[in-house]
């Protein structure tokens, strides 16, 4: 085993940065994360204090955010899925909308608890149901989503010599051939 060589000395003969190049897109990205958690998390607990159930009943208010969270995934992943590779702008927008602000706007954790309040206060049947519903539902909204993305057609970018503003691309962006009247 190799000792690790130390960093190569930056310009003029001043020290390297502390930080390797290699590392600086995870801080990146940590940071995107860090920033969208607190800005999803934020919106959640605005959204449980402004509508809290009375205990012990349905927690519409997690429900409503994590089928709504499952959804706008699925959008925004199949979004991104055909604008091109998992790289630059689709990376940073991916991990700081999707893992940074939808996870933390929507909550596993938060869920788990409410179906073991239900459990606890005697609401097995509700806290069962509650349990397999929100997974269930949570599985189908995020395929809507990405069902409804792909209904989405992406604008045409018109340029000279156009003839009309028919689409001749399929998703892909590959050429198709058109039935002309």
């Amino acid at each position: 085993m190799t000792p690790p060589t130390p960093p190569a000395p930056g310009p003029a003969g001043t020290p390297a940065s502390p930080v390797p190049a290699s590392r600086i897109p995870l801080v990146r990205l940590t940071a995107l994360v860090f920033v969208g958690g607190a800005v999803g998390t934020s919106a959640r607990a605005l959204l449980e204090q402004a509508f809290a159930p009375e205990a012990p009943a349905w927690p519409w208010v997690t429900f409503a955010i994590n089928l709504a969270g499952s959804f706008v995934l699925g959008v925004l992943l199949h979004v991104l899925a055909r604008a091109g590779q998992d790289t630059g702008w689709r990376r940073d927008v991916r991990v700081g909308c999707g893992t940074g602000i939808l996870g933390g706007f929507t909550t596993y954790s938060t869920f788990v608890l409410e179906v073991d309040r239900l459990l606890r206060d005697g609401q097995a049947a509700v806290g069962l149901l509650y349990a397999v519903v929100s997974v269930v539902a949570g599985i189908a909204l995020a395929v809507l989503g990405v069902r409804a993305a792909t209904q989405v057609r992406r604008p045409r970018r018109v340029g000279p010599g156009d003839r009309d503003d028919r689409d001749d691309r399929d998703d892909r962006g590959d050429r198709v051939g058109r039935v002309t009247a």
